[in-house]
């Protein structure tokens, strides 16, 4: 897998199986899985995007074991772990 700045506000990921996405990281961060973003029981967002400063950035991505990575936004957000099949399902939305 492949992860790379993509301008001032994308971050391009490609596959081992050759698929290719780039995403707008405002709307990465409001896809936020973790559990101050969703309500873990319901599966309720709790993060209002409204809240979200529309030039957020991620400072650092990190990988996490073979199947995720964690990234540090500007927003000071940094508990959301970004599972690779996570992110396919949000590239296939779009």
């Amino acid at each position: 897998m492949q992860i790379k700045q993509a301008g001032s506000d994308g971050l391009f990921v490609r596959w081992d199986d050759g698929t290719e996405k780039t995403f707008k990281v405002f709307d990465l961060r409001v896809a936020c899985p973790c559990a101050h973003c969703v309500e873990e029981m319901t599966g309720v967002r709790r993060l209002d995007p409204a809240r979200v400063p529309a030039d957020v950035r991620p400072r650092r991505i990190t990988s996490v074991g073979n199947y995720a990575i964690q990234i540090v936004w500007s927003d000071g957000h940094d508990t959301g772990i970004y599972s690779f099949d996570f992110l396919r399902r949000l590239a296939g939305r779009s």
